[in-house]
């Protein structure tokens, strides 16, 4: 495969298209929007789902314009799909992706106590020189495990709404729209490490966090 260096535009170009596949099919598999809302399309050698709901289009894209701009800086360090149930407000789910500058391994940097949550939510190692379908490859594995996701997780007994977090450094610049939120921990919870990627610039690696199903429920 030919190999060509991935400047830092083009890397957060890559990890924000990640994210929003990513959420998507988060949505999708854990049923948090309808089946039929989905579209089907071709990425990463693989049949993703992307929402064909106008509110949260719209909501998922104003969030990946603003996670661009802090991945831009150098200011974001973790992205968290929160599932909550309706009624309970419990969380259930904390899909988490952790964001490293590959150049800054080992630095550290002050992190908010607090994330950042956008107030209008809707309900390897790397290697200089690594090919995109390299890349590509090692974001489908992630895909594929979102996917298949729904055989170790315990089923949503609720319907289920989500928020997103955005952990920044201390003191970065937050738009009005946006606000300090709680961490929506999972008390008790048992994890799932899943597959991480690297565009030689940043790497993710990536996490899910679930409640464990009561006795009775199984």
């Amino acid at each position: 495969a030919k190999t060509s260096e991935i400047t830092l535009k083009g890397s957060v170009e890559i990890v924000s298209d990640f994210f929003f596949t990513a959420i998507n099919s988060i949505l999708y598999q854990r049923g948090i929007y309808m089946p039929e809302t989905f579209k089907r399309e071709s990425k990463y050698g693989l049949t993703v789902l992307t929402t064909t709901d106008k509110g949260l289009l719209r909501y998922l894209e104003a969030v990946q314009k603003q996670v661009e701009q802090w991945l831009l800086l150098g200011n974001i360090q973790r992205l968290v799909v929160v599932v909550q149930g309706v009624d309970s407000m419990e969380t259930l789910e904390r899909w988490q992706f952790n964001v490293t500058v590959e150049s800054q391994k080992g630095q550290e940097n002050g992190e908010n106590s607090q994330p950042n949550v956008s107030s209008t939510s809707s309900s390897s190692d790397g290697k200089k020189g690594k090919s995109l379908k390299e890349i590509h490859n090692e974001i489908q594995a992630i895909i594929r495990q979102i996917t298949a996701s729904v055989t170790f997780l315990p089923l949503l007994q609720e319907p289920c709404t989500f928020d997103l977090l955005v952990y920044t450094d201390k003191n970065v610049n937050v738009p009005t729209k946006w606000a300090d939120s709680d961490p929506c921990y999972i008390l008790n919870s048992s994890e799932v490490k899943l597959r991480s990627f690297t565009t030689s610039v940043h790497k993710v690696d990536s996490m899910v966090a679930y409640k464990e199903a009561d006795e009775w429920e199984l």
